[in-house]
């Protein structure tokens, strides 16, 4: 099966070229989506050697990077993608396990919160209460089981990827991806990865910074994705989760 690696990058100098360095090492094939960075990042990634590339001229936020590669993946024939961040907070060493997970499945995520490893790191407070928060009401609503709404390692079978309509371009992007793999019965599962937060202090930006604005718009971004038009709705709303829990 070819699988691709995408990195969403956003003003990510500091991080970049070591994280594509470890990708390398677990992806044979590894798409960029540079988000409009304007710190160098991009003559970075000129640099960097094999890469695939997606280059938005102006910033256009997470969830839109995610379009673009999901977009990217399905016009090239990819049999599924991995996405990660660009941040530090994702060990690439762990793309094989997402992929051993998916046998049974079409979306894998990780999830910071299901169980303990040694390398962990304490959340933001507001970070965790959000999480907390939002996660809760996307499974009382779906049934969902997950411990970690927001996780942005994942992986995705193409079957997922053409099935999804994805339109939400900022943060709250993870968030109509569930509501709508709920409403179109995808098989989701969750698999262990460390919690690090190498820069407890790094801000959303905006209005996003304000922890009460954040979770309001969160909300907003769910309501919204229960209106969503679906080609092929299933009829039953509820997705059945894979019996094997990693």
């Amino acid at each position: 099966m070819r699988w691709l690696t995408a990195v969403p990058v956003y003003n990510e100098a500091k991080h970049v070229r070591q994280v594509l360095d470890q990708i390398r090492r677990y992806s044979p094939d590894i798409l960029v989506v540079n988000d409009g960075s304007t710190d160098g990042t991009s003559e970075l990634l000129d640099a960097e050697p094999g890469l695939l590339r997606v280059n938005h001229p102006s910033n256009r936020g997470y969830g839109a990077a995610l379009i673009s590669a999901f977009a990217f993946a399905l016009d090239h024939e990819y049999d599924g993608l991995v996405t990660t961040d660009c941040d530090g907070q994702h060990e690439p060493a762990r793309i094989p396990v997402l992929l051993e997970a998916i046998h049974d499945c079409e979306i894998v995520s990780g999830s910071r919160y299901f169980r303990d490893f040694r390398q962990d790191t304490p959340a933001p407070s507001d970070r965790r209460f959000i999480n907390a928060t939002i996660t809760r009401e996307i499974n009382a609503r779906y049934a969902l089981d997950l411990t970690d709404a927001f996780c942005g390692f994942k992986a995705y079978r193409r079957e997922a990827l053409a099935r999804l309509r994805i339109t939400e371009s900022g943060w709250g992007m993870p968030l109509q991806l569930w509501v709508q793999a709920a409403r179109l019965g995808l098989r989701v599962k969750e698999i262990g990865v460390p919690r690090l937060y190498l820069d407890p202090s790094r801000a959303f930006g905006g209005v996003m910074n304000d922890p009460e604005q954040r979770l309001a718009y969160y909300r907003d971004v769910l309501a919204s994705a229960e209106r969503d038009v679906l080609p092929g709705l299933a009829m039953d709303t509820r997705v059945p989760t894979c019996s094997e829990r990693c």
